[in-house]
């Protein structure tokens, strides 16, 4: 059934193939805009349709190179609301600058509050994005969030997967215990911690496993995965402790720096993200990654935020 005819919904660059098969899941045309760079770098967003008196959604992931992507969304979201735009919902399927979420050292910024501002500030009348790296990011903004979780679509996967095994699903680290414990409850399956230090950004030391994993599928649960290296080394862990066999689900497939390369080179059976972010080409080429989309619990989503209707029924 197709919608009102007062629904726009646009894309931004990161997120274009994501936001058409929004569009054809609600049998909405997705809208046309113009984004284009002048010479010396900046950005020009024009809006090619009438938008006044709609509701619009601008679908866009603030993901590498993240400046530019939230660039464009925050002069997209001007040029619609200077066009008389009745509602501005932005779906940031992947909320970038989502780490720097509180203070850990002196005279450092909170650049997660820094971007909620800056979206509030350009027009910005929703926000919905998923599973966020940290829960409270939801309270730095003043207008409506909602915050969706993969779960429905990893669980899905899992499940067909590991149909009769022993699975234990496991947090490599104390900060993902409560999102794996709620996919353990869902899968009827035991529960591990890996307990990590991480002794700078980006490097992390695998220490010690709290769980029994002996000849188990041990599902690594994490919600991005940047350079790899503690999914990497979790997995080493894992299978040195006796592991029948490991696989890492992330909600972020973020894959910077060495991370192809040590997913490639690592004991992982596969790697299962979603399209929250788009993979590059070298990531595309890798054997273990596959792809599930997150698209038609995002139309579920948007559909039920146009007409009114709860969007909490969504969460697992």
């Amino acid at each position: 059934m197709a919608l009102e005819q007062n629904i726009k919904i646009f894309s931004g660059t990161s997120s274009r193939i994501l936001a058409e098969t929004i569009c054809d899941l609600m049998d909405v045309p997705l809208s046309s805009a113009r984004s284009v760079r002048f010479s010396d770098g900046e950005l020009f967003v024009e809006i090619e349709e009438n938008v006044r008196g709609a509701d619009v959604y601008i679908v866009q992931s603030t993901c590498s190179p993240a400046n530019e992507n939230l660039m464009e969304l925050l002069i997209m979201i001007d040029a619609l609301k200077r066009a008389s735009a009745k509602s501005i919902c932005t779906l940031i399927p992947y909320y970038g600058y989502a780490r720097q979420d509180r203070k850990v050292a002196p005279r450092t910024p909170i650049t997660s509050k820094l971007v909620a501002d800056l979206l509030s500030s350009a027009g910005a009348t929703r926000v919905l994005s998923v599973d966020l790296h940290a829960g409270q990011i939801q309270g730095f903004f003043d207008v409506p969030f909602d915050h969706l979780f993969a779960k429905p679509v990893l669980l899905d996967h899992m499940e067909m997967v590991n149909k009769g095994e022993n699975v234990v699903l496991v947090s490599p680290d104390a900060g993902g215990v409560e999102r794996a414990r709620s996919y353990a409850k869902r899968l009827g399956a035991d529960l591990a911690i890996i307990d990590k230090r991480r002794p700078k950004a980006n490097v992390a030391q695998i220490m010690n496993i709290i769980g029994d994993i002996e000849g188990a599928n041990c599902i690594l649960l994490d919600d991005m995965i940047d350079t790899a290296g503690t999914i990497t080394q979790a997995a080493v862990a894992l299978m040195e402790n006796g592991a029948k066999c490991v696989d890492a689900y992330t909600t972020h497939p973020v894959l910077s720096g060495p991370a192809i390369e040590r997913l490639q080179d690592s004991p992982l059976r596969r790697v299962v993200v979603t399209d929250t972010i788009p993979l590059s080409e070298s990531a595309k080429n890798c054997s273990k990654i596959e792809v599930v989309s997150i698209a038609p619990l995002l139309a579920k989503a948007l559909r039920r935020i146009h007409l009114g209707e709860s969007v909490s029924t969504l969460f697992v």
